[in-house]
């Protein structure tokens, strides 16, 4: 199963493109804080992540204002072929107003 969901905040977010089908594209970067369980003691943990979405999804991202709180829902898969660093391909986001897509 490859299920990623993420809560945190729009940092970053590049300009809408378009693939040669037409399909809208953004990239942006997530920031994501919080306290988890390891090993039956609290840690904190921070990170950025990479993500992209594409079709409705993108549009709904290039309409948020960076520092905007976000859950995001996905999966993982590698940044291209030369590149096996994972990047979450968003299919779900919901801001913190409310607003929903998927």
């Amino acid at each position: 199963m490859n299920r990623v969901e993420l809560s945190g905040v729009l940092i970053e977010r590049k300009a809408l493109r378009y693939t040669p089908a037409g399909v809208p594209v953004v990239e942006c970067v997530i920031g994501h804080q919080s306290e988890q369980i390891e090993a039956g003691s609290p840690r904190r943990v921070e990170c950025e992540i990479p993500a992209i979405a594409l079709g409705d999804t993108a549009r709904w991202i290039q309409d948020a204002a960076p520092g905007m709180s976000v859950r995001l829902g996905g999966f993982l898969a590698a940044r291209s072929k030369n590149s096996k660093q994972p990047r979450l391909h968003v299919t779900t986001i919901e801001f913190e107003e409310g607003n929903q897509n998927g």
